[in-house]
């Protein structure tokens, strides 16, 4: 399994601490420094829909100025974001051989999944 996510996120700190206590084994994969493929993102918006990906309440959205903010109505210009902006991406994604397993943190919806 494969954590997707950025190392200085509190709810992905959260989320790899519950998966090391539980002995879940992952792979982290930080996209702020590893970057994160189109191919990928298509994957995932496929899965999970572009409006779930883009993290809205999160800073590197709120950074973004209004004109910016106003142009993410499509999976093309979303695409285009998350790719410039990784940090706008939801954060943790949980994959597993290509499927989402889940998205965010949520300690009841880990137990689900994994216990």
């Amino acid at each position: 399994m494969i954590v997707y996510g950025i190392k200085n996120c509190n709810t992905v700190k959260r989320s790899l601490e519950w998966l090391t206590k539980n002995k879940i084994e992952f792979e982290f994969h930080d996209y702020k420094s590893k970057g994160i493929t189109k191919e990928k993102l298509k994957g995932w918006i496929k899965q999970v829909g572009w409006e779930s990906l883009v993290n809205k309440k999160g800073t590197t959205w709120r950074q973004l100025d209004s004109s910016a903010q106003s142009k993410v109505t499509n999976q093309t210009n979303a695409m285009a974001l998350m790719t410039e902006k990784t940090g706008v991406i939801k954060r943790p994604l949980l994959e597993e051989k290509g499927k989402v397993l889940t998205l965010g943190f949520d300690e009841t919806e880990y137990k689900k999944i994994f216990l």
